[in-house]
């Protein structure tokens, strides 16, 4: 019996990249990449602000996606804006007209 050596990896065909969208623009990431991976290969910048946390990716739908969550063929992600919770982003009653006796 002759014992086989395994094909150099060289010789095994390379996954394909996935075609995921992003703000309407087609761009190409690696199997196993994340939504966030999706945002940094449209634009670095938007990728860093999605990881701080001041821009938010979500769906064709307008829901919110989780940066972590695994790209797949064809999928659709928006860069938008991140908002405060509206108490956060208005001040109090009390604090923005004064009281009336």
């Amino acid at each position: 019996m002759s014992e086989r050596a395994a094909p150099p990896a060289a010789d095994a065909p390379s996954p394909r990249p996935l075609r995921v969208y992003v703000n309407e623009r087609g761009v190409d990431v690696p199997p196993g990449a994340t939504a966030l991976d999706a945002a940094r290969a449209h634009d670095p910048g938007e990728g860093d602000a999605v990881a701080a946390g001041t821009r938010l990716l979500t769906d064709s739908r307008g829901l919110p996606v989780d940066p972590a969550s695994a790209a797949y063929g064809g999928a659709i992600y928006r860069l938008v804006p991140a908002r405060r919770p509206a108490a956060d982003a208005a001040p109090a009653a009390s604090e923005s007209s004064p009281e009336r006796p």
